[in-house]
């Protein structure tokens, strides 16, 4: 899909369907809605006019209206989108409006959308000051960039449903705000489509997206890109140490891949500025191990590699954006499979950091590939740790489908990250992970058990197994496990991989950038 910017009044602009938003500018709690267009546009104005007033529409988070044949208006179409009330608007409302344009589009076979700029003047008593110009053009972007890409990939008569061009059409009073907006626009440009590739990978099944096989389109990402990719596997992890890792790769026959991506800045940074780690747990496919999981829901455990697909989308953003910081990402791929050499309960392995390590579960694989990547990003030189992964079903339970949780040993990268999240919309979660908790996670033969000695906290002792490796190195830690995949379509969003992160990662990074 092309998507592209234009400044020219809405009204005269020729396209099968223009989307303007609304918002519902009705003051008191019982008060009946009062929808209102986000244009200065009077003919668009004028040509909503009528079935505004009818009250058929209120102006909901991502309710349409289409009126076809618009007087005054050279659209074909005009789509009303509603962003809900006026007092509660952000920019995550306008990306979610964004997507909604195209998703409607999709179905009807309209190939080319145009959507107006929300305008902050449009309404003579509510001001949108929240939502900075260069902002709004990012996340309009996003959204239609987003929405577009359905993942019924794989489907012999899958029907073209393709958006072809979105155009984000900006009055002409905009202009003296065109350098923002342009910038906006081309930053959601990047965002948008590492986002999607990152959801490409996550939608892959096991036979098709192997350890190697995500290895290889991780060195083709970086070599299209200007990255540095180094590409490991069996004898690297050894000639390492890395038996945590090793453990949960050895019962498949897939061979593991440890992905090192490397960003330079264009100015070498000064002596003692930092350097990001990003580090992703890549498991293609995740049967349990011998401490097998259920057949029920096993076939969505091709997802348990978005932690990686998370980190090597976002170094793909990186590469795009080039934030004057250095950033290295490690990603640790297998498959955790049964087999009569796989690890088995009751094993102790060590780590490449020398700890030793009691299996109690094989299912709780994530965090041991996780353990060899943080302590060798380290190594590298990383000053900074952030770290996704699908990593626990107990985080799901604690947060539902909707929060990331999130667990951090720093104050100061804590408070980097949840600044980014005004821009991005995802939302997390912080948990604790004190050392109270520690004593759960005691091996009676080992340093540590790869689970914790109680049902309770699951999401907790994982997070503190990985505080093991970090030391005192500032870290934060994402469980994804219950915000990478969409189990339902919205109207802005297919149903299947959210590219969840992405976005998070990207602005964190720009908050360590000189």
């Amino acid at each position: 899909m092309t998507t592209k910017l234009l400044f020219q009044d809405a009204n005269g602009f020729q396209t099968p369907l223009l989307a303007v938003f609304a918002v519902d500018v009705a003051v008191g709690k019982d008060a009946d809605p009062l929808p209102a267009l986000l244009t200065t546009s009077d003919a668009v104005t004028n040509a909503a006019a009528r079935v505004l007033a009818s009250g058929e529409f209120k102006a909901e988070l991502c309710e349409t209206m289409l009126l076809h044949a618009p007087s005054g208006v050279k659209a074909e179409r005009l789509l009303v989108i509603g962003l809900g009330k006026v007092g509660k608007l952000s920019v995550h409302e306008i990306r979610k409006g964004a997507g909604t344009a195209v998703r409607f589009a999709k179905p009807r076979g309209i190939r080319d959308v145009a959507i107006a700029f929300p305008e902050d003047h449009a309404l003579s008593d509510e001001h949108m000051d929240s939502l900075p110009c260069d902002l709004v053009a990012q996340v309009l972007v996003e959204g239609a960039e987003l929405g577009e890409i359905d993942w019924d990939t794989y489907k012999s008569d899958r029907k073209d449903q393709t958006v072809h061009s979105v155009t984000i059409v900006i009055s002409e009073s905009e202009r003296s705000t065109r350098g923002d907006i342009q910038r906006g626009f081309d930053f959601g440009i990047v965002t948008a489509g590492a986002q999607n590739f990152t959801r490409s990978l996550v939608n892959e099944p096991g036979n098709v997206l192997t350890p190697t096989e995500l290895g290889k389109r991780a060195a083709a990402m970086c070599a299209e890109a200007g990255l540095k990719c180094e590409v490991y596997s069996t004898e690297k992890l050894h000639e390492l140490g890395m038996g945590a890792f090793w453990a949960v790769s050895q019962g498949s026959p897939e061979p593991p891949a440890l992905i090192v991506m490397t960003y330079e800045p264009e100015v070498k940074p000064k002596d003692g500025a930092p350097v990001l780690g990003l580090v992703g747990k890549g498991i293609t496919f995740d049967t349990g191990g011998i401490s097998i999981k259920p057949a029920e829901g096993m076939e969505k455990m091709k997802y348990d590699m978005a932690g990686a697909g998370a980190m090597i989308g976002a170094m793909k953003a990186i590469a795009g954006l080039k934030p004057k910081v250095k950033v290295i990402s490690v990603v640790c791929s297998a498959e955790n499979m049964p087999d009569g050499k796989a690890f088995k309960p009751g094993d102790v392995v060590k780590a490449m950091s020398g700890k030793t390590i009691e299996i109690i579960n094989t299912d709780a694989e994530g965090r041991l590939v996780l353990a060899d990547g943080l302590h060798y990003a380290k190594t590298l030189g990383c000053t900074h740790l952030i770290d996704a992964a699908t990593l626990t079903g107990a985080c799901v339970v604690a947060l539902g489908k909707i929060n990331v949780g999130l667990f951090s040993n720093n104050e100061e990268a804590w408070e980097k990250f949840t600044a980014g999240l005004k821009a991005t919309g995802e939302k997390y979660w912080r948990l604790p992970c004190t050392d109270d908790y520690r004593d759960q996670i005691k091996s009676a033969i080992a340093d540590i058990m790869n689970t914790g000695g109680t049902r309770y906290g699951g999401a907790i002792t994982a997070a503190m197994f990985l505080k093991e490796f970090v030391g005192d190195t500032p870290w934060i830690h994402l469980d994804i496990a219950g915000s990478a995949w969409n189990e339902d379509a919205k109207p802005w969003i297919a149903k299947g991989p959210s590219g969840i992160a992405v976005r998070s990662l990207v602005e964190w990074v720009k908050a360590y950038s000189a």
